[in-house]
């Protein structure tokens, strides 16, 4: 008979240290074996096969294992559906507890609960818990229970909540020695997963030293003012308590809120899983988009004819990374001046984004529509020169990321942004007055 062992599943938590899941299985009574399974419902999604958010879970993933090594233990890595992975794995361990960390997007809370289910009819306990947010689901919620839908008051119950309690790391490394001990599991290779190795960089997870800047130039899309953090927390290879509490240490209340978002945008996902698809407000589906492909083609690869927006597609395209400015300002340009559904935004920015969370994503696409909840009103569109002028004044970002507007070779604006401004607002209004 297999020795009795406990399951920690990796998914959006790729680190060994401060990790929720990993900490209470090591307490349990029975040896860890960690698992990460290479999900083909998700894979199989991905039409480019150099993605680089398959190099860099790789990569971390080989991190790990070298870890794992030095500890006498080994990685299960499985390739498949989690359906095929867990049944496959039940017939070579057994298993009696399976821990893991939430997740709050529609797909993996119906794979949780399958898992749970499954589980359960082999007898055996699902333990999960929350990691990758510091407060989730009903924890930050108006007087009468009901969750927010506004930011700035959430925020306030955010940050009055906020204490050391919910920021102290677990102690994982005291405990690794509850690891299971065995000989090397095997290592797939990218190939036989489908993938080729990117040559894309990736952006360190040293985001203390730039915090001080943030604060004050993070507007500045030619500067290098931001952290570049959003990969990490997004793969869970830096811990949101660790991120939570420097920023405090540091005093960086404006990056703080921006982790505060985050926090807002998952538990709006949570209560409202229909946003991922639907306008948080209705009326706002009744628009009729222009949804012109020609338009969207020039929109994504950077040839608008407006500066700041062709170079905020660019640098998508290049780096799988826009400033977060710049996003607004794309994502406004695409919905308003182009009357093109929010919707294919938001699947463009899916499948090029390194830092892709659906939840932030829909949450930031909605409110460059207007249509999200505390979103930008309708009638407010973002004026890309004057954006460009106001936050990009010596071009440094626009010249590096769209050279041709140094001379004349750029192509001419697909869209006049007083004639677009017009349209929108009698589209909009139309649809709104139902």
């Amino acid at each position: 008979m297999n020795k009795e062992i406990n399951i920690c599943w990796l998914r959006r938590d790729l680190r060994l240290n401060d990790n929720a899941a990993l900490y209470h299985a090591l307490k349990g009574e029975f040896p860890v074996l960690l698992l990460f399974i290479f999900d083909k419902n998700i894979l199989d999604d991905l039409h480019d096969k150099k993605d680089a958010r398959v190099t860099f879970i790789y990569q971390q993933l080989q991190e790990i294992e070298n870890k794992l090594q030095k500890k006498g233990s080994s990685l299960l890595i499985k390739h498949g559906t989690p359906e095929q992975a867990w049944s496959s794995l039940l017939k070579e361990y057994t298993v009696k507890n399976v821990y893991t960390n939430h997740d709050y997007e529609p797909y993996a809370a119906e794979r949780d609960d399958s898992l749970a289910e499954f589980l359960r009819s082999e007898d055996i306990a699902l333990h999960t818990y929350k990691d990758q947010v510091i407060f989730e689901k009903d924890e930050v919620v108006k007087a009468d229970g009901k969750p927010y839908t506004v930011f700035t008051p959430y925020f306030r119950q955010w940050m009055l909540k906020l204490n050391g309690f919910y920021l102290k790391a677990y102690p994982v490394e005291k405990y690794l020695k509850n690891l299971f001990q065995t000989d090397p599991l095997a290592f797939p290779s990218l190939s036989s997963l489908g993938f080729e190795k990117s040559d894309q960089e990736f952006p360190s997870a040293d985001f203390e030293r730039k915090l001080a800047e943030y604060e004050e130039r993070r507007d500045y899309p030619g500067d290098d003012a931001t952290t570049r953090i959003g990969l990490h927390l997004r793969f869970g290879t830096v811990s949101i308590r660790d991120a939570a509490s420097t920023a405090q240490d540091a005093k960086a209340n404006k990056w703080l809120s921006e982790l505060a978002w985050r926090d807002f945008y998952m538990m709006i996902l949570w209560h409202f899983p229909q946003v991922a698809t639907k306008s948080f407000k209705p009326a706002y589906d009744n628009i009729r988009w222009r949804n012109d492909e020609k338009e969207f083609e020039a929109w994504k690869n950077g040839k608008t004819g407006y500066p700041i927006v062709d170079a905020g597609m660019n640098q998508l395209n290049q780096i799988g990374y826009m400033h977060n400015r710049v996003r607004m300002i794309v994502g406004s340009f695409l919905t308003k001046h182009l009357l093109i559904d929010w919707r294919w935004g938001e699947a463009y920015f899916a499948e090029k984004l390194l830092d892709y969370e659906m939840a932030s994503n829909v949450g930031g696409w909605q409110w460059a529509c207007g249509c999200g909840n505390d979103a930008a009103p309708y009638f407010r569109v973002f004026n890309p020169e004057l954006q460009a002028k106001k936050f990009d004044p010596k071009n440094k970002y626009i010249y590096h990321w769209a050279p041709e507007y140094k001379t004349e070779k750029h192509v001419q604006p697909i869209v006049e942004h007083a004639f677009a401004r017009e349209r929108i607002l009698k589209v909009f209004k139309e649809a709104l007055a139902g």
